[in-house]
């Protein structure tokens, strides 16, 4: 069983957490990879059983890995789909951070986690993926993301222009700060943020939410994930920004987006019952107010 490590620095308290990991996988483990900017972290503080191996930042897991552990917070875990790619490799989220809808592993919860993996006592969540199909291989040669497209004014002084198609079909001009085009896992994120529903993973929809819209009327819209929506943008600047979750590129406003559903999903491990609802309500604080 080869296990890959991907996470940024923590602080010191964890390291007693993380060195329970390792103890507790090193029981069926035959090696890890460990990523270098983690691994210099931890290096003087964690002693390594089994031998490791270190990959540089953006390499991608041996074929042959059992699964990648991403140690952080959901901003971390999104970094690891640059890795994972399309190889089907499925990815734990220990939450080392604050909030956490994707690395819902506390830090109390390590030891079972650990060995539910070891006995195989999880499930699989695949979670849909959204592609830029145009402009082709702007994000090099993964033009793909797990939370949302968003597009972004760059001049603080003006809005922008979106213009929305919908399999072709005209959707709005919307006049505001930006745009964003979110899958069911990015609802829970700069969508909801914006205005935008929560809607369930299993949900084979996108959600099309504008973001600080000049026209008050305007809300988000929820569409089939079979769609393909294309975005013409025009602003005073002539430049804008497109960001496929945590990356970003400029633009100018004569290249048009198109995005659709990915023909891969991403593999996210669930260990114990899988519940969503439970998951929003405690990570969102529903239901704490004493009236309830």
């Amino acid at each position: 069983m080869k296990i890959a490590l991907f996470g940024r620095p923590f602080a010191p308290p964890f390291f007693e957490n993380f060195r329970l990991l390792i103890s507790t996988l090193g029981e069926r483990a035959s090696s890890f990879l460990v990523y270098e900017r983690l691994y210099n972290h931890i290096r003087e503080h964690v002693r390594f059983e089994k031998p490791v191996k270190v990959l540089s930042t953006g390499c991608r897991p041996d074929s042959d890995t059992f699964c990648m552990i991403s140690l952080g917070g959901d901003g971390t875990l999104l970094d690891t789909i640059t890795m994972v790619r399309d190889s089907g490799i499925p990815v734990l989220g220990i939450n080392t951070g604050r909030l956490g809808f994707l690395s819902a592993i506390s830090t109390d919860e390590i030891t079972l986690a650990a060995r539910s993996l070891i006995s195989g006592d999880y499930s699989i969540d695949k979670r849909t993926m959204l592609q830029l199909t145009e402009p082709a291989n702007l994000f090099g040669s993964f033009n793909y993301a797990l939370n949302e497209l968003t597009v972004l004014k760059r001049d603080n002084t003006t809005m922008i222009s979106i213009s929305a198609y919908v399999d072709d079909l005209f959707l709005n001009n919307y006049w505001a700060d930006g745009l964003i085009v979110s899958t069911p896992t990015g609802s829970t994120g700069y969508s909801l943020s914006c205005g935008g529903p929560i809607i369930s993973p299993e949900s084979r929809n996108f959600v099309i939410t504008p973001i600080a819209t000049h026209n008050l009327t305007v809300r988000p819209i929820i569409i089939p994930d079979s769609s393909e929506v294309k975005l013409k943008i025009s602003e005073r600047t002539q430049d804008y920004l497109v960001l496929l979750d945590s990356r970003s590129k400029t633009l100018n406003t004569t290249t048009e987006l198109v995005v659709t559903r990915a023909a891969f999903s991403m593999n996210l491990i669930c260990v114990g019952q899988k519940d969503f609802y439970k998951t929003i309500r405690n990570k969102l604080a529903w239901g704490l107010d004493k009236r309830n």
